[in-house]
This record gives structure tokens, C-alpha cells and sequence, in this order.
């Protein structure tokens, strides 16, 4: 029984977060062939979500947000880019994140691209930006004009 309560317990901060929350890929190319699909500009953070301050304050004050969730649903689709210090990640994803840090040219996280389905740059936004979901809402809409 102990277990049990466990596990539960150990699960549902997983669906809390899903279900307020946004869905992130780690897939540049299937994330760019989602947004030509769907017709929507791909969001990618470059992150370090185990070491990074600015980032975990961003991700907690915006990316996490249901403002933010229900504006991406919509308009984006997303891809973490993470650069983690002390979290396992596998040797294939840590190659093909440093590959796109590398073309993309960051040098800083949090590092934030607005990419056309193409993979073309559109916009971007380096270290945090303050004003919460409406703020970073309303520098999106205005890259995309």
C-alpha cells in the first residue's frame, strides 16, 4: 500500500505539469516537418535547466504557464534544447543539441529562436526577458509580422 501511494504521488506532479504546460519536443528536424505541417514557426530553448537561474526563473514565470500553453498550442511548436550539468542525457541528444547550438551561433542561455518551418531565423531573444507570458507573448507576435 505504501508503494502505492508512492507512485501515485510520484506521478501526478508529471500530469500537472502536461496538463498545464505546453508539450516540448527534442527532435529539430521532426519539430521543423510539424511546423510546415501545421503551418505554425518553431519555438526553440536553449537551455540549461539544471544549472541555468535565468532559465528555471523563464521557464517557471512563462514557458510553464497556461497563457504561454494555450498561445503555443495555437501558434508554435516547441523544442528544448538542453544543455544539462548534472542530468543523464543521452550521448546522441547531447551531439545533436551541441550541433545546434554550434549552427545557430548561442553563446548564452537562456537563448530563445523563433524559426520559420525552413529553419530560418526570425527572431531572438537572449537571457530573460521580464513581464511574464504577456511580455514574451507579445515579442513573438511581433517577430512574426
Amino acid at each position: 500500500m505504501k508503494k502505492l501511494i508512492v507512485l501515485i504521488l510520484a506521478i501526478c506532479p508529471a500530469f500537472v505539469m502536461n496538463a498545464a504546460g505546453a508539450d516540448w519536443l527534442t527532435d529539430m528536424p521532426k519539430a521543423l516537418a510539424q511546423a510546415k505541417q501545421e503551418k505554425k514557426m518553431v519555438l526553440v530553448d536553449f537551455t540549461g535547466s539544471d544549472w541555468c537561474g535565468w532559465c528555471i526563473k523563464f521557464k517557471q514565470e512563462v514557458l510553464s504557464t497556461p497563457e504561454f500553453a494555450e498561445y503555443a498550442k495555437k501558434k508554435l511548436v516547441l523544442v528544448e534544447l538542453d544543455f544539462p550539468h548534472a542530468k543523464a542525457q543521452d550521448d546522441k541528444l547531447k551531439a545533436a543539441n551541441m550541433a545546434l547550438k554550434e549552427k545557430y551561433g548561442v553563446q548564452g542561455f537562456p537563448t530563445l529562436l523563433l524559426l520559420k518551418s525552413s529553419g530560418g531565423e526570425a527572431w531572438r531573444q537572449v537571457g530573460y526577458l521580464e513581464g511574464g507570458p504577456k511580455a514574451f507573448i507579445a515579442a513573438l507576435e511581433q517577430a512574426m509580422k
